[in-house]
């Protein structure tokens, strides 16, 4: 019968889906917000890449559970159902809160089946509709983090309802729905910890549902057996078996759970629950005040808050406060409950009593009383307390509508009830469309809390509205003017906004707020991991001065001093090491980062940087590949690590330097520097087609790319097109006009192809002005002077070149051609220099430096130093731009090309200088 009446029809079904539809429809067009950023966006045990032993080992948000940092929340099942989000719609919040509607529906549903356990059918239909559109439940359900409520709630049920089952003919035990039920337990638990409180349920509703024992019965029997007046009756003794097992069961779990944890708390500070570190009798008086606020807010949800922390409920410090008014009657009425549904037989009593379970039991690991949690009042950790609330609520209607004088106005009220709820839950939904308007909603609540003025100012930040985020961070700095992290928040709001005197102010007063440091006494204050960040920000803004970098450094170490496991304070540490000079420490820091962290990709990737600057550049290749194993994404390792290979000179690395470059360019499509890259590449394999295909994507991606577009104009004149490099030129020209190569470039073919005499002088006149010791430049004009047939003026221009440049023989046979040609100037026909002296001297003087700016123009895009920071990633990048160094190790082949072009210049030359002999 128990079992006929525990059916769920269709037309119930489809009832509840179609009112909780018309409550969340809305919650599918929210975002990512609030603790979602950390369990979602920033959480890597969602990736694919990722092992999927990690999620068992890591805790909610992808911290390892061996970290002090862990908040010790272990739900690696619904990190899974995450993961399986990412997996088939990765970062799209849509597929995210349409599973949560999807568990929302089959809570209510399975709670449906509960209800008619000890309600009739309409009474359950009733709680289940409550149940279903009660505001209390938008955090868990339009919150994505909320789906650990969800999960577990539903193995929560089903393991109720197994152990319903476990109770056989003639009061025999049936052992298969016990099984079911510790498995089902279990995996409740790994979705949420208070899954585990479900067995509590299991053992009252055997002993007093069941069994149907009462208080006073069993006071009784227990007398009479501690009397030696009778024996404990056998179906008693197979109601203490299955609650052993139960129990055992359930030690064990607990003992798992704890070794998860390594028998550690988590670390909270008094900003998120200040009561947890109040001294008595404040810290008792407020954690029992709390459990009528959250009867309130299950009675009155009119005024909900995403965040109840720090402020918002000031303690109740004295027994003098009128609060503990409310606490006393809570107290009271609960008792009386719990009394009638103990000491009276009967339905009422029983259904009243597994309302008090479903609303007490769950809410024990929230509540404050045996141990701390990381909050004051959490809406979320509500979702199953209200369970009981509702059968309560469904129960109370029953009695009330069995009575003719009240029944109309029992399905008035319930009516009204039910669409106020259902009104509220809709428009609350949308309070959860945007980090900004959920804390928005929020300070029209609460306006103590400091943190809901912080997390404004992030919503603003992030969308870098800087003066408006400002104004929230100063106002919650006013309202906890202790809270560190507000100070930071203002300090790095200010240097965002370069007023950096400001910022260190600030920086300075949260540094003040942390706790000192006892010289020569090991650290030992417990203290809040991101707090720490302030000696981090702080010297990352004064390094900014030269004359400060030993300050920076000394704040380093006292973050490390503070906290030797403060891996990011190495990293910091290790960066600024470099700017120093002082590689070799820098590679000390890296090393003791790793130590901490094996398996972070970013800590080799500097690793690697370390050792280009110590000229390593086999090392920095392993450190690079190492990276890249770790995080084959990895951008910054894939593009260092291809320009590594590439200038090594080395043929046989090219092509998993083109490789890496591809897969770079598939990561970072609008980065124009992996295009420019190629086409280098593309050029040292002389295919010259692809080099110039990848050359021009790199320039419609970047239209003033300097690199780009000289080294295509150089392509198109080294492959027989100078008549197309020159428009190239023209805006290399527009964009730099002061580019001697490229000035240079251009003056050669329109001396030599475009026969442009003034337009090549021009040019070369435009490089003197820049440089007036440029001796190419300068020569080329001489040629300009002779081509124009002043003489005199290319004599003296030619004496000047080789005053430049005494040692260039190329200079001063051509000063004595001209010389003999003004002493010839009787001849009725004067010889003239052709054009292709030009390209014939620069070809023999500069046809290494035109492949030196091809080699050497790639480099403004090198070393980028990637560093974590704090909850997010901070990249930066250090342009070095080696123009004018020494040209890099050339191949065999291209050693062997050049000194082909070299003797055709040295030919050429030799027949020019023959004809302008006469000979």
């Amino acid at each position: 019968l128990l079992e006929k009446m525990a059916d769920v029809s269709l037309k119930e079904a489809a009832l509840i889906v179609g009112v909780v539809a018309a409550c969340y429809w809305n919650s599918l067009f929210c975002g990512f917000v609030f603790d979602d950023v950390s369990a979602i966006l920033d959480n890597k045990d969602l990736h694919p890449s990722t092992p999927l032993k990690n999620l068992f080992q890591n805790d909610f948000w992808g911290t390892p559970m061996s970290e002090e940092r862990s908040h010790k929340s272990y739900r690696p099942l619904t990190v899974l159902t995450f993961r399986l989000n990412y997996l088939f719609s990765e970062l799209n919040a849509v597929s995210y809160h349409f599973l949560n509607l999807v568990f929302h529906v089959v809570v209510c549903v399975v709670f449906l089946k509960v209800c008619k356990l000890f309600l009739d059918n309409r009474s359950s239909v009733v709680a289940s509709l409550l149940f279903a559109v009660h505001p209390i439940h938008t955090e868990a359900v339009t919150g994505v983090v909320g789906r650990a409520e969800l999960l577990s709630s539903i193995f929560f049920l089903a393991a109720f309802l197994s152990y319903t089952k476990s109770k056989g003919p003639d009061n025999t035990i049936v052992w298969t729905p016990i099984a079911v039920t510790v498995f089902l337990v279990a995996v409740a638990t790994l979705c949420k910890e208070q899954g585990i409180t479900v067995v509590g349920i299991c053992c009252v509703y055997e002993v007093f549902i069941a069994q149907g024992y009462t208080l006073p019965v069993l006071l009784d029997t227990a007398v009479q057996i501690l009397r030696g007046k009778g024996n404990i009756p056998f179906s008693m003794l197979q109601t203490l078996l299955k609650l052993i097992v139960l129990m055992f069961s359930t030690l064990l779990l607990v003992v798992v759970r704890v070794q998860v944890i390594q028998s550690q708390l988590p670390v909270f500070t008094r900003f998120d629950n200040p009561a947890a570190v109040s001294p008595s009798p404040a810290r008792q008086l407020t954690f029992n005040y709390l459990l009528p606020v959250n009867a309130w807010l299950l009675l009155n949800p009119s005024e909900l808050c995403c965040d109840w922390t720090m402020g918002t409920i000031p303690l109740v410090e004295s027994l003098l406060d009128v609060r503990n008014v409310a606490t006393l009657t809570f107290f009271c009425f609960l008792g009386s409950l719990i009394v009638f549904s103990l000491r009276y037989p009967g339905e009422s009593s029983k259904t009243v009593l597994m309302a008090l379970c479903l609303i007490v039991l769950p809410f024990i690991p929230a509540s404050n009383l045996f141990f701390p949690v990381g909050f004051v009042v959490a809406e979320r950790v509500l979702y199953v307390p209200s369970m009981g609330f509702c059968i309560l609520v469904a129960h109370g209607w029953k009695k009330l509508s069995n009575k003719s004088v009240l029944r109309k106005i029992s399905w008035f009220c319930l009516a009204a009830v039910l669409l106020t709820h259902a009104l509220k839950t809709l428009h609350r939904n949308w309070d959860w469309e945007s980090e900004y308007t959920l804390f928005m909603s929020a300070l029209k609540v609460n306006k103590n809390n400091a943190k809901l003025w912080n997390n404004v100012g992030h919503a603003l930040e992030n969308e870098k509205n800087f003066e408006r985020a400002l104004q929230f961070f100063i106002q919650a700095t006013q309202v906890q003017p202790d809270d560190i992290g507000a100070h930071m928040n203002v300090g790095r709001t200010y240097k965002n906004l370069n007023k950096t005197k400001e910022a260190e102010e600030s920086y300075m007063i949260a540094k003040s707020l942390m706790p000192q440091i006892i010289p020569g006494k090991k650290y030992a204050a417990r203290v809040a991991p991101n707090h720490l960040n302030v000696y981090i920000n702080l010297a990352n803004l004064i390094r900014a001065n030269e004359s400060r970098l030993e300050e920076a450094d000394q704040l380093y170490r006292q973050a490390i001093s503070m906290r030797p496991d403060f891996k990011q304070a190495y990293i910091s540490r290790g960066e600024l090491l470099l700017k120093m000079n002082k590689p070799l420490k820098a590679k000390e820091a890296y090393l003791r980062a790793l130590d901490l962290d094996r398996n972070n990709a970013d800590l080799w990737y500097n690793l690697a940087i370390v050792y280009i600057e110590l000229k390593d550049p086999t090392e920095a290749l392993k450190n690079f590949n190492r990276a890249l194993e770790l995080n084959p994404t990895h951008k910054l390792a894939l593009f260092n690590s291809a320009l590594l290979m590439q200038e090594s000179g080395d043929a046989r690395l090219r092509p998993e330097a083109k490789q890496r470059l591809l897969h770079y360019v598939k990561e970072e499509p609008q980065d124009a520097n992996g295009y420019f890259n190629l086409g280098m590449l593309a050029m040292d394999d002389k295919k010259d087609m692809e080099a110039e295909a990848w050359m021009k994507k790199a320039i419609r991606l970047q239209p003033n790319f300097r690199s780009a577009l000289f080294n295509l104009a150089l392509l198109y004149s080294q492959t027989g097109k100078e008549l197309m490099a020159l428009p190239v030129l023209e805006d290399l020209l527009r964009y730099y006009p002061d580019h001697t190569k490229g000035l240079i470039l251009k003056g050669d073919i329109l001396m030599n192809q475009k026969k442009d005499i003034v337009g090549a002088k021009m040019c070369f006149e435009k490089i003197l002005e820049l440089d007036p010791t440029n001796v190419q430049g300068k020569h080329n004009l001489c040629v300009v002077y002779f081509e124009e047939r002043d003489l005199i003026k290319a004599e003296k221009c030619l004496v000047e070149t080789l005053a430049l440049a005494p040692h260039e023989e190329y200079i001063q046979r051509h000063l004595n051609i001209v010389r003999s040609k003004i002493a010839s100037l009787s001849a009725t026909e004067q010889s003239s220099l052709p054009a292709d002296g030009t390209a014939a001297a620069e070809e023999k003087k500069n046809s290494f430096q035109n492949l030196k700016e091809v080699k050497n123009e790639r480099k403004t895009t090198q070393t980028m130093v990637d560093n974590s920071k704090g909850h997010s990633k901070n990249k930066k990048r250090t342009e070095k731009n080696n123009m004018d160094k020494e040209t890099p190790k050339k191949s065999t082949k291209e050693i062997k090309d050049i000194e082909k072009k070299r003797v055709a210049a040295l030919k050429r030359l030799e027949e020019i200088e023959r004809i302008l002999n006469g000979e």
